[in-house]
């Protein structure tokens, strides 16, 4: 199988994002809305952190399952998105390729990573790409 392809062909470009700036409680409604994993956090176009369902999930009781929309909400008031994100994140860059992404998955503890050029992001690109990448091979 060849997996010389770059990201670019596979991430997802039109990427949800957090502003800094936000409250826990948009990111939250942003993963529900969009049925997402993972959010970059922004500032302007450049990236700062990234924040996950896993992040939230590991303050909350499940404020991210069905039926809890009110669970929880003194800690989401109580605490910033950055000081619950990921800052620094892990990134690649849109000429890595599908190999190089997949190594990275498999040797380090991401499920997603910003696509960013020049600290600017472009994209995402999560272990659901490259398994539907390689499927379709």
């Amino acid at each position: 199988m060849d997996m010389k392809e770059t990201v670019a062909e596979i991430m997802t470009a039109q990427v949800i994002t957090l502003d800094e700036k936000a409250s826990l409680k948009e990111a939250v409604s942003l993963l529900r809305k969009h049925k997402i994993r993972h959010l970059p956090v922004i500032n302007g176009n450049r990236i700062v952190g990234i924040i996950s369902r896993t992040d939230i999930n590991r303050l909350t009781f499940g404020v991210l399952m069905d039926n809890q929309e009110d669970a929880d909400d003194t800690i989401l008031d109580m605490l910033t998105v950055p000081q619950v994100m990921s800052s620094k994140p892990r990134v690649v860059s849109k000429s890595q390729t599908v190999e190089e992404v997949a190594k990275i998955f498999t040797s380090e503890d991401f499920h997603a990573l910003p696509v960013v050029d020049d600290g600017e992001l472009y994209g995402i690109v999560t272990t659901t790409d490259v398994i539907r990448y390689m499927l379709q091979k």
